[in-house]
């Protein structure tokens, strides 16, 4: 009897265990289980880092730096990967590096001065104002030239410089493209008589000026004059180069 009843007692006593080993497995809170969680969630919390560096090449690693530098990946999520990526761009420097007017100077871009190898001078007698010439230049090379200051104007052998009139000073410096002309007027005597020294010239020379004044601008020009020639007396003077014809007509 006796016997019979421990008998019940370890077999209910085993059974509440039982139970109860049960109840810890569904709830999740055995130590085993927890363990086991524990570890997954340890290993797992390890490599998501590195999966994550090696995906975005967010990082500083000579890993994302190779990859940036090689430009295979210019558009990729990580943002120094797709800006290293586009700093290695070749097509944009080149593009930025050609642009027009950025280089040497080459072409039409180029200033040079403009003298009587790169231009066509005519000089020609204007019935109004009396006693006036007009001096036309035109670009004949390829390049952009400018006429700076005043034209050096010499008949035959004459031993003087006729000045300029400073009131037809231009803002700036006249300037010819391949084709344009460019332009100057001549007093050549006074109209009331008041000059000296009248005489007849059959020569003229034309000069140029350089960057600074009174220096040599290149080559001279020796313009056809009327086979009468061109009389002209101590008045003798000249306008600065004009951009348009408008801006010396009646002077």
């Amino acid at each position: 009897m006796r016997t019979a009843r421990r008998v019940r007692l370890l077999a209910a006593t085993g059974a509440a265990v039982a139970a109860l080993a049960l109840s810890a497995c569904q709830n999740g809170t055995g130590t085993k289980d927890e363990g086991t969680s524990g570890s997954a969630n340890s290993t797992s919390a390890s490599s998501t880092p590195k999966a994550s560096e090696d995906s975005t090449g967010a990082t500083s690693s000579g890993t994302s730096g190779s990859s940036g530098s090689s430009g295979t990946n210019a558009s990729g999520t990580g943002s120094t990967g797709s800006g290293t990526g586009r700093s290695a761009s070749a097509p944009a420097g080149n593009s930025a590096a050609k642009k027009p007017g950025s280089g040497g100077g080459s072409g039409t871009t180029a200033r040079v001065l403009c003298n009587g190898s790169n231009t066509k001078v005519t000089a020609q007698p204007v019935s109004r104002p009396l006693n006036h010439m007009l001096l036309t230049v035109t670009n004949t090379g390829s390049k952009l030239c400018d006429l700076t200051y005043y034209p050096v104007v010499r008949f035959d052998e004459m031993q003087w410089v006729p000045q300029p009139d400073e009131d037809t000073h231009p803002q700036a410096v006249v300037s010819l493209a391949p084709g344009e002309s460019g332009y100057a007027g001549v007093l050549l005597s006074a109209a009331d008589g008041s000059g000296d020294g009248g005489t007849t010239g059959h020569r003229l020379t034309i000069a140029f000026q350089g960057r600074t004044p009174n220096s040599s601008g290149g080559a001279s020009a020796t313009p056809s004059l009327p086979t009468k020639g061109m009389y002209y007396d101590s008045s003798l003077r000249v306008t600065y180069w004009q951009q348009s014809r408008d801006d010396i007509n009646g002077w």
